[in-house]
Parts: C-alpha cells; structure tokens; sequence
C-alpha cells in the first residue's frame, strides 16, 4: 500500500515523502535541509534515495546538504550539471531508462518546463502498484497504463489566470511563462480524461498557484471529472 506525505508543495518549496512500506522515497528536495530532517522527526537515515525532477530551487535546494548527509540524489544529468552537483552521491538517470530503488521499478520520463532536462517519475513496485509523479510541465505526451496512484501539479486555472493579469495584479509577460511552464486545471483534465483510471485509487494535486488557483473547485472539479478520492497536497 502507497503512502503519500507532502512536506511542502507550492513555489516556497516542494518535498513529498512516499512509501509502499518497505522503500521510502523522497520526491523533489525543493525545502531547506533542516525543515526536511524536522519534518522527517530526524529520520532521514530510513530514507533510500531523493528523486528530483529539476534543478529550479523550489524542487532541488538541498540536494548538497542531503548528499552530505548520505543520501543517494537520482535527476538528470542535465539537472546536475545545471546545480553543478558531483559526488558519489549522484546518481544520473535519462528519461525512458528505468532504474530500482529497494522495492521500487522507476521509469523517468521528459516532460515539458523551462529547466536544462526535467523529467517525471513513474513508480511501480512489487506488490503490483504504480505511482506517477509529474510536477512543473505544461502538459505531458504519454499514456500510462495500470496506475494507482497520481501526483500531478495543477498549478493555475486559465480563467482565473487571464482575471489576474486583466486586473493587473500579475505582468502580462508573466502570463506566457506559467503557461509554458506549468500545469492547468484544463491540461490536467484533458490528461486524465487520456488515460485509464480504473485501477485508481487517489489523485493528488500538486503545486497550486498561491494566486492563480482554488483549491476547493480544483479538488472539487477533479472528484466529478473522475470519480476518485482527490488530495490536495499541503503546502
């Protein structure tokens, strides 16, 4: 069974914990190091790996303090060389190239964000389960089969985007950035409604906006759209 934590998801930083009970893993380093070994209650040691998605620091500050401290670091090479990371602590990863933490089959895969080479992360572990992680991409080519479990950013909603940037409390300029850059509501709903749900058993909502989204509609649209228990991740 699946356990998901998050210890922080929004630009002010992004951690979450998952567990089948046997591999626990941290997705995205994005907090400050003590506020993940404090979140953790200073457990970090039962932690077997941190995958990262990208090298923006709201997902990857304290990728240093944790390879310090002995955890393994799973991104990218592009990521790598972007943060200027070496170390045998590193452990560089390409998309469509699956590799095993513990229980856990992981298959990186490119998704689309203003970053050297971002990747998402489909999880499956022995025990039949898969989990997909896809975080900072504004939409996402591929179809996956059997999932479980979903963690997926909505970060914004177009209409309540265009009412900001109409009323002036975000650039114009800005607009195109986050459009290019993130997920929406509407991209979310196209992507699930391309895939099969049917063996599903929780959706979680990633990254929101502090302006740009609502959490109640998001959370209450996804629930009517897919019929699954919806989690909106806590910031």
């Amino acid at each position: 069974m699946i356990e998901i934590r998050s210890l922080g998801s929004s630009s002010a930083g992004n951690v979450y914990r998952v567990t089948d009970g046997k591999t626990p893993l941290l997705l995205e380093a994005g907090l400050k190091y003590k506020s993940i070994q404090q979140a953790l209650a200073f457990k970090l040691s039962e932690i077997a790996g941190c995958l990262v998605s990208h090298e923006h620091g709201d997902h990857s500050v304290a990728i240093k303090d944790l390879m310090k401290a002995g955890m393994n670091i799973y991104t990218s090479q592009g990521t790598a060389d972007a943060l200027n990371i070496l170390g045998h602590r590193l452990r560089p990863v390409a998309a469509q190239t699956p590799f095993q933490i513990g229980t856990w089959t992981i298959l990186p895969f490119d998704v689309q964000h203003d970053a050297a080479e971002p990747l998402g992360f489909l999880l499956a572990n022995t025990a039949g389960d898969k989990l997909l992680f896809a975080t900072d991409t504004y939409y996402l080519k591929y179809k996956f089969k059997g999932l479980t479990h979903i963690m997926i950013e909505c970060n914004y909603s177009t209409d309540i985007l265009y009412r900001n940037v109409a009323a002036g409390y975000i650039p114009a300029v800005l607009k195109g950035r986050v459009m290019k850059s993130h997920f929406s509501l509407e991209n979310v709903k196209e992507f699930l409604k391309a895939n099969d749900l049917h063996r599903v058993q929780e959706i979680h909502l990633l990254h929101l906006s502090d302006g740009n989204s609502d959490e109640a509609r998001f959370k209450r649209e996804i629930m009517a759209l897919t019929g699954k228990p919806v989690f909106v991740a806590g910031r």
